[in-house]
Parts: structure tokens; C-alpha cells; sequence
């Protein structure tokens, strides 16, 4: 396993490595250390390939992921994970703002808290978190799965589309347009498989709510302008 020490290595050659496998290549496992807070570690990753980063990074880790497995081993800064195609990003600490923005595919795991904005314009992506979220999580959500196991902030699912959200705690507000709605068999069967590819046990899908559009802002009507 290649071991790429960002305090001798510039950060540049970690992507660009990642970024040059070449189909057959043995070496598709990755150990970074001393990430000490670097931006957009791993970004761009289009191959099945293996990063484990010890330590904390700045905003933008993982972005674009396509394919690959990248595990963060402290906290994650702004954007980790924006616009992810396919693949894991398993933050085992807390993550910052935006986390898994316009996610198009893959699953999201954040271990401890994730902050505001969380999921927002999420495109299919799966997120988990197993903390609380903050204000404005999901807004406009369009398709995906965002499951948190504890609180959710003000107005959730603000302008969501057909993004389905599941939270275990309390929420202090829905954000317009967004509901409770009855959580049936198949969406326990969803949070089953979410919840064990997360690697959370002990809690039970039947603890959750389900949120999801009430679908009056789908188009402009006069009489819901107040709402925009």
C-alpha cells in the first residue's frame, strides 16, 4: 500500500496519482498521512481504488468521487463528498457545512455530526448520519436518501422534490413544502439496507420519521406565493 505523507508530498501528486491508475494496476490501496487540514484531498477519483486518510481535512475532500472508497479518520471541512457520482465517503468524525451537496450516486456515511446544508440539491445520493444535522439540510433535495439518526435543524427539506428524508430524533422545523409522511414496508426495507452499510446496529427503522414533498411548489401558482 503506498503511503503519501502530505507534510513532504504535495498534494497535487496524491490527486494525481489517484488520478493516473492504469487499468490491471496492483496498487488501487492508499494510506495518507498528516492531511493537516489540506482542501480538495482525493478529489476526482474514477477508479475502485482504496484512500485512507489519518486525519482531519479541509472542505472539498472527495469531491467528484466516482467509483472510489475514501475514508476520512477525523473531521471533514465544507463540501466533502459535492457532486459525488458513486462510491463511499466515510467521515469518522464531524463534517462541516454542504456536506455531499448535488450527489448524484453513492452512499455518504458521517459518523459524528454534519452541519448546515447538509445534502442540499442531493441528485440520488444516500447520506447517513449518525449525529444531528443543521438548518436547511436537503434543500431542494431531488432524489436520494438522507437518513440521520439524531436531531435535524430548522426548516428541513426546504423545497424539496422527491428526495425521501428519514430522521430517528427531533426536528425544529420543516422547511416549506416539506412534510411528514407515513413511513410504509418499503421504506423500511430501504432504511434497513442503509443503516447496515453505514455500519450503524442497535436502532430499529421503525424509530424514524419520513419526510418528504407535499408537492405544491412544483410549479408557480399564484395562490403559493408566499412560500417561494
Amino acid at each position: 500500500m503506498p503511503v503519501i505523507d502530505l507534510a513532504i508530498t504535495p498534494l497535487r501528486e496524491l490527486n494525481s496519482a489517484l488520478h493516473g491508475i492504469q487499468p490491471g494496476s496492483n496498487d488501487l490501496s492508499f494510506e495518507v498521512v498528516n492531511p493537516r487540514g489540506s482542501h480538495s484531498v482525493a478529489v476526482g477519483i474514477d477508479t475502485p481504488v482504496t484512500v485512507e486518510v489519518k486525519g482531519s481535512v479541509g472542505y472539498y475532500c472527495a469531491g467528484m468521487n466516482d467509483g472510489g472508497s475514501v475514508t476520512v479518520h477525523g473531521s471533514a471541512g465544507p463540501g466533502v463528498a459535492e457532486n459525488m457520482m458513486s462510491g463511499t465517503v466515510v467521515i469518522e468524525g464531524d463534517a462541516s457545512q454542504y456536506a455531499g451537496a448535488t450527489g448524484r450516486g453513492g452512499l455518504l456515511v458521517i459518523k459524528g455530526n454534519a452541519a448546515s446544508r447538509c445534502g442540499i440539491s442531493m441528485k440520488g445520493i444516500d447520506i447517513v448520519v449518525h449525529g444531528n444535522i443543521g438548518h436547511m439540510s436537503a434543500f431542494m433535495g431531488q432524489s436520494g436518501h438522507l437518513v440521520v439518526l439524531g436531531d435535524a435543524g430548522d426548516a428541513l427539506g426546504d423545497s424539496l422534490y422527491e428526495a425521501k428524508l428519514f430522521v430517528r430524533g427531533s426536528v425544529k422545523s420543516l422547511g416549506a413544502d416539506c412534510i411528514e409522511k407515513e413511513l410504509r414496508p418499503e421504506h423500511l426495507t430501504k432504511l434497513v439496507e442503509l443503516l447496515e452499510k453505514a455500519g450503524v446496529t442497535g436502532v430499529r427503522p421503525e424509530e424514524f420519521k419520513r419526510y418528504g414533498s407535499a408537492r405544491n411548489l412544483y410549479n408557480f401558482n399564484i395562490d403559493n406565493a408566499e412560500a417561494y
